[in-house]
């Protein structure tokens, strides 16, 4: 039987839903870190099979600066606006919009593969594969822009 406690605590860290974590606590005898490194793994095998679904919805998000001096837009697709909606796909679209403001990513491939400023332990695509596995849907950027005043 699952450790509740553990299990909490997996999910808290991950944000993976109750039954995959359950599921990585089960097979891995309550060992948190190999849980993790399941989830891992799993992320990406499902992230693999979801990457040829379409991606017909989503939205743009925006980020200004606080000195006003530089402004972001980024437009991140899924494949349902039932996911284009939820509270976590607009905070993770908020924070790539200020990561491209931060770091000026050239396009989405040198996006991808810049260090998360929040975290540097996770790089961009790191954060797009948790909300694959935590949305079930194909995620993807499709298009970024970058302004400076004056340049």
């Amino acid at each position: 039987m699952t450790n509740i406690s553990l299990l909490k605590k997996l999910r808290e860290e991950t944000d993976v839903s109750f039954s995959l974590c359950k599921k990585a606590l089960d097979e891995s005898h309550d060992n948190l870190e190999a849980a993790k490194k399941l989830l891992t793994q799993w992320g990406a095998e499902k992230v693999k099979a979801k990457s040829q679904r379409t991606t017909s919805q989503g939205a743009i998000f925006s980020y200004v600066h606080h000195n006003r001096q530089i402004a972001a837009l980024v437009e991140i697709l899924c494949e349902s606006d039932f996911v284009a909606s939820n509270a976590d796909f607009q905070k993770l679209g908020i924070e790539i919009a200020m990561q491209i403001a931060s770091l000026n990513p050239q396009n989405v491939e040198q996006l991808l593969g810049q260090e998360y400023i929040r975290d540097p332990k996770k790089k961009i695509e790191d954060l797009i594969k948790d909300a694959v596995l935590k949305f079930g849907e194909n995620i993807k950027i499709a298009r970024l822009m970058r302004w400076e005043l004056g340049v």
